[in-house]
């Protein structure tokens, strides 16, 4: 996951971009610090969700999950996130004459996503930048960015042969990410270390190699056969998925050598990297 920081009525707020599920994430109590400039934010948002009863029934609550952000101290903390549908929810709650501005606001957000989904060249161009401040080779950063192309051809396919973007992509990936490496996601991301971070961005040249390829078969394999809806990509998706695990395999008996690493880019000291278990 990628964090930033977004400005409205010159305060920050926090947001985080899933690239597995391409949903924007924003911290509810930048939101509601933004709207009320109460002195204690996070007290005016729990009590809201103990008070508060949407049309439906539900509670402000269900609109929410926790990630962690940087507080603060700098540390990282858990903390309500909403995505920009939940927010408008959660804003029409909140008697200020701020509420509108921040609509807008929250819309605009979704259109400059909109604007670099027609032109990926916008942001290419600041992961780019981002991955050479953080130390990347030239090598690597090209490789990032040529799975990403390959990533985006698999989502477009699923989007447009009814799959849904969040949950159903990150269901298919997983599956994807399982056939070939032996293990989920979130157990490859435990073995680097990583919480709250994009696993791709920590991959080794390999690693990417091999989830590009088995992304790649998974997209060809469900296009030959017309696949439609969750059963049937599923099904292009371990097929796709088997094809890197054989070249892995494969090379693996050549070098001697696992592909699957728990190494990672975090600055020293700042994850320790489980040991990996033996791979099917």
């Amino acid at each position: 996951m990628t964090i930033q920081a977004a400005q409205f009525d010159g305060k920050n707020i926090r947001r985080v971009y899933d690239e597995e599920t391409e949903v924007w994430w924003f911290s509810v109590i930048d939101v509601v610090q933004a709207l009320t400039d109460s002195a204690n934010a996070r007290d005016y948002w729990f009590k809201m969700k103990q008070r508060v009863e949407l049309e439906d029934g539900a509670q402000l609550s269900t609109l929410c999950r926790q990630l962690k952000m940087p507080a603060s101290d700098g540390k990282q903390r858990l903390t309500d996130v909403a995505t920009a549908e939940s927010l408008l929810r959660i804003v029409q709650s909140i008697p200020s004459p701020k509420a509108e501005p921040i609509k807008l606001w929250l819309a605009k957000v979704g259109y400059e996503r909109m604007q670099e989904m027609a032109d990926p060249a916008r942001s290419l161009d600041r992961a780019r930048e981002t991955w050479k401040k953080h130390g990347r080779s030239e090598k690597w950063i090209q490789q990032r960015m040529t799975g990403q192309e390959t990533r985006n051809k698999l989502t477009d396919y699923w989007a447009s042969h009814e799959i849904k973007a969040g949950e159903e992509f990150a269901i298919l990936t997983n599956i994807i990410h399982q056939e070939w490496s032996g293990m989920s996601v979130k157990t490859h991301k435990q073995i680097k270390g990583l919480q709250d971070h994009n696993l791709r961005d920590h991959m080794s040249e390999a690693e990417l190699i091999f989830t590009a390829l088995a992304e790649l078969s998974t997209r060809q394999i469900a296009e030959t056969e017309e696949a439609t809806g969750m059963t049937e990509n599923a099904e292009a998706a371990t097929k796709g998925g088997a094809i890197a695990r054989q070249a892995r395999k494969a090379l693996e008996a050549k070098t001697g050598k696992p592909v699957v690493t728990g190494e990672n880019f975090l600055p020293p000291g700042k994850a320790t990297p489980r040991k990996i278990t033996k791979k099917r």
